[in-house]
């Protein structure tokens, strides 16, 4: 078994092989050409390190794109799905069941939250949001005696770069235009500013706007962390226009970013600032797939019966994992060790910035990090992705520009050690092509 603790100097994966190549010509033949997944076929994984069928480890710093947020087969989770998978499995939302109706008390004991709806995925829960918050704007246009062939009042602002999913509606008030190529018409009614512009904010948001949806830092657009007076002036608008502000906190939440979620800090000086509608997923089930919607009980009145629905949504044993991932994610000593990595990282990636020059930035908060290519490096983050994984890294982008890292909140010291000295070799290796 080869691995990047051994000699951070030295390649210990070839992702142009002959073996490489067969991995991917094998997927090609009988999967959809969605993804275009690396070159090698994960065989077991434990904590950060993560082994391949070829017996090769890798240190884990993609962590399931911000999922594994406790790394991989974490004897709590592990525990938690063998238990409940002696008991009971699914059921469907005909029953309620005792591991869903735990995790929602445990949520909204934990957030601003009264109600909770659970599905299955990120854009399963960004859907509902949207969904609720324009029939929660459709009840109150009907309430104030407009008729329904005349209700405008649907208007959803969202920002540009931002991924909220790939369901039509999700994918429409993402920011990337791309996504949306050859699915329309698009859902109308959703427009789009700039991160961070609050002049084009204010413009955008009036009184036919349902809500208003953000990331409160943008991922998949670049690791951009939103200013806490644009926040609050998008809090201060929407209280202005009766409209509701949705935060997107699919990877930022579940202490990903240094808070439970993003939110409780997201205003000037840390502070929190109010939402009426939150998603999350990714890191609630720490890689058993899950979503949910908070709300406030007044909101929630709007998904009267029938309204919205979901099949596996609450399923026993996503809930039962998700559980037991909230109580470990709050332990002291794994905040405190998320603090402690987060810092180690982002000194690590500055120095390698400072000594190759191949980064000229380093963004996000806590263990969700993004690497900026400097300008003359523009467009080499995949590059940088495959080259880290020859070193033995996983590593992610964000869009072309910027590496991604989503560790897990227990990678320990020696792991981001071994990682960042690969990482240097790297980055190295790439200013000198």
């Amino acid at each position: 078994m080869t691995s990047p603790a051994a000699d951070a100097t030295e390649s210990i994966f070839d992702h142009t092989s002959a073996a490489a190549a067969a991995v991917s010509d094998r997927v090609d033949d009988v999967m959809m050409p969605t993804y275009a997944p690396l070159p090698m076929i994960p065989a077991h994984a434990e904590g950060s390190r993560l082994t391949d069928d070829q017996g090769t480890t890798f240190i884990d710093l993609a962590g399931g794109i911000a999922v594994n947020v406790l790394g991989h087969c974490h004897p709590a989770l592990v525990a938690a799905v063998n238990d409940q998978a002696s008991k009971l499995w699914h059921l469907s939302n005909v029953f309620t069941n005792e591991p869903a109706l735990r995790l929602a008390e445990t949520l909204t004991d934990l957030t601003f939250a009264d109600r909770v709806f659970f599905s299955n995925s990120g854009a399963e829960a960004n859907e509902a949001a949207l969904k609720l918050a324009r029939r929660w704007a459709h009840d109150r246009s009907i309430a104030a005696g407009v008729e329904p062939e005349h209700v405008t009042k649907y208007g959803i602002v969202a920002l540009e770069k931002a991924f909220h999913g790939r369901t039509l509606f999700t994918v429409s008030a993402g920011g990337t235009p791309a996504y949306q190529v050859g699915f329309g018409p698009a859902p109308a009614g959703i427009d789009h500013v700039p991160a961070n512009d609050i002049e084009a904010l204010t413009a955008a948001v009036d009184h036919d706007t349902a809500a208003v949806i953000m990331e409160p830092i943008v991922a998949e657009g670049g690791i951009i962390t939103l200013d806490p007076a644009f926040v609050e002036q998008a809090r201060a608008l929407c209280d202005e226009h009766d409209a509701l502000l949705i935060f997107d906190e699919v990877q930022t939440g579940v202490q990903r970013t240094g808070s439970l979620y993003a939110y409780m800090t997201a205003g000037e000086g840390g502070t929190e600032v109010r939402p009426d509608i939150v998603s999350s997923a990714k890191a609630l089930g720490g890689g058993f797939p899950i979503g949910a919607t908070l709300t406030t009980e007044a909101i929630a009145e709007s998904f009267v019966k029938g309204t919205h629905g979901s099949t596996f949504g609450g399923n026993p044993l996503a809930c039962a994992v998700a559980g037991a991932v909230l109580e470990e994610v709050q332990r002291p000593d794994v905040i405190a060790n998320a603090n402690a990595r987060s810092s180690q990282l982002r000194d690590g990636l500055q120095r390698i910035a400072d000594d190759t020059g191949l980064f000229s930035e380093i963004r996000g908060k806590g263990l969700l990090i993004g690497a900026a290519m400097a300008p003359d490096h523009l467009g080499r983050a995949k590059e940088f992705q495959l080259a880290a994984l020859d070193r033995g890294v996983l590593a992610l982008v964000a869009g072309a520009d910027v590496v991604r890292l989503a560790p897990a909140l227990n990678l320990t010291e020696n792991e981001a050690g071994d990682a960042l000295a690969a990482l240097a070799k790297t980055a190295a290796d790439l200013v000198g092509r």
